[in-house]
């Protein structure tokens, strides 16, 4: 008989935002495609003894939310994030960091408009955003880790991983430190572990 605690945590939503729009060619999104041990379907479908219910918010897959200013805005459920309507969250980022502060005009990396202003909102401004309310960050890929080819030098944008930006110190409010899963492309299996025990973690159903 399932005890108190995993009945709870089985009914704890946890939503997933994912963003790939850093500096990166969405390979590990289409890599954790191929995931089966354990699968895409079994982490967003809950099919796991214990595993909270999961909301993901994955461009790859979200299909049921429409264009902006549709009937379910895909990008809404990040400005819920950051307004603190979202608990908890966990902000997974693919793609290598570019610094906008080095460009000479207009922007490296954007996600969707500001709907107070209509400008495009870059990537490292959801990072400012939304990292200081996620319950944990997961850096997915080579890119986003260490900041990949666009890293190297001599690329105009300054790319780096999600540590470097953030800080290799740096810690969630939870006090998760950033969840790196490095690969060009990760490994399927290894990142949908990673994100499944990471579940688990913030349900209060592991260490």
């Amino acid at each position: 008989m399932p005890t108190e605690a995993a009945v709870k945590a089985e009914e704890t939503l946890i939503h997933v935002l994912w963003i790939n729009a850093g500096l990166s060619c969405d390979g590990d999104s289409v890599a954790l495609t191929a995931a089966t041990q354990p699968s895409v379907e079994e982490i967003a479908l809950g099919a796991l003894p214990g595993l909270p219910k999961v909301a993901v918010h994955w461009p790859l897959i979200d299909f049921e939310c429409g264009p902006n200013g549709g009937a379910d805005d895909f990008l809404e459920w990040f400005f819920k994030a950051d307004r603190g309507e979202l608990e908890p969250f966990v902000l997974v980022v693919e793609g290598s960091i570019p610094n906008e502060q080095i460009k000479n005009e207009g922007y490296w990396c954007g996600f969707g408009n500001n709907p107070a202003t209509g400008q495009p909102m870059t990537t490292s401004e959801w990072l400012d955003r939304l990292t200081p309310k996620a319950t944990a960050v997961v850096a997915v890929g080579t890119c986003a880790t260490y900041g990949g080819i666009h890293a190297m030098a001599g690329n105009p944008t300054g790319a780096m991983g999600v540590p470097d930006y953030l800080g290799w110190d740096w810690k969630s409010k939870a006090g998760i430190p950033i969840v790196c899963v490095p690969g060009c492309p990760i490994h399927p299996d290894n990142l949908s572990e990673t994100i499944l025990y990471l579940l688990y973690q913030v349900a209060g159903q592991a260490p």
